[in-house]
């Protein structure tokens, strides 16, 4: 799926729009599957979950937007997203088959290790590095703490997801992709991410810079 995420992101326009609008509605039906598919009893708070599932979808839409609509560092700025959070989660992945050691969250993830995180945060932020440097952006410190920053929040919403998901006694959102689990499986890490990245870049360039608030310091 990455380069259609790219090609997507690179075009703009309303198919970036669409793209992400289908992401989020898929999400979204995830999001109730698991609340709808669980008995009763172990939900009281039914509104209260559908209402947060409803802000969770919506961050996965209106966070990407509001990064692209940026004119000048739009583009680069996802790119940049993009290659922080996927080189997080695979480095991720081999550091902590390749290293072990202590669990990182064994109540809610007993997979993840600390050496994973610690190879993911490394992975990340070099990757997230790379990228500003061939987009011609001067690499400050500050950008370097940004991107360790979302690789850490993308491991969060990694983590996130896994709890809301042992929660609902389920092991995938969905059967959507088959191996992998659903959409929400694949863009937990990403959604946290990019809403942090919004967050920077809105409080540092208002809604028309955000992706130059995140990225030029």
């Amino acid at each position: 799926m990455a380069p259609l995420t790219i090609l997507v992101a690179w075009v703009g326009g309303w198919l970036f729009v669409l793209f992400w609008a289908g992401a989020a509605g898929i999400v979204l039906w995830e999001w109730s599957r698991l609340v709808i598919g669980t008995p009763t009893p172990r939900y009281p708070a039914f509104a209260a979950w559908m209402i947060a599932g409803l802000c969770y979808a919506g961050v996965l839409l209106l966070a990407p937007l509001t990064l692209r609509r940026d004119p000048l560092l739009g583009f680069p700025a996802l790119l940049f997203l993009f290659a922080v959070v996927w080189v997080t989660d695979i480095a991720a992945y081999f550091a902590g088959r390749a290293l072990g050691g202590p669990k990182l969250w064994i109540a809610v993830s007993p997979n993840k290790t600390w050496s994973g995180a610690l190879g993911g945060a490394l992975g990340g932020t070099v990757a997230g590095a790379a990228i500003c440097r061939l987009a011609g952006l001067d690499l400050a410190p500050m950008l370097v703490l940004v991107a360790l920053g979302l690789s850490i929040a993308s491991q969060a919403g990694d983590l996130l997801e896994s709890a809301i998901k042992r929660h609902f006694g389920a092991k995938d959102a969905s059967h959507l992709i088959p191996g992998h689990g659903g959409l929400m499986d694949r863009l937990d890490g990403f959604l946290t991410a990019v809403l942090a990245a919004v967050m920077v870049g809105l409080l540092r360039g208002g809604l028309d810079g955000a992706a130059q608030g995140l990225l030029l310091w």
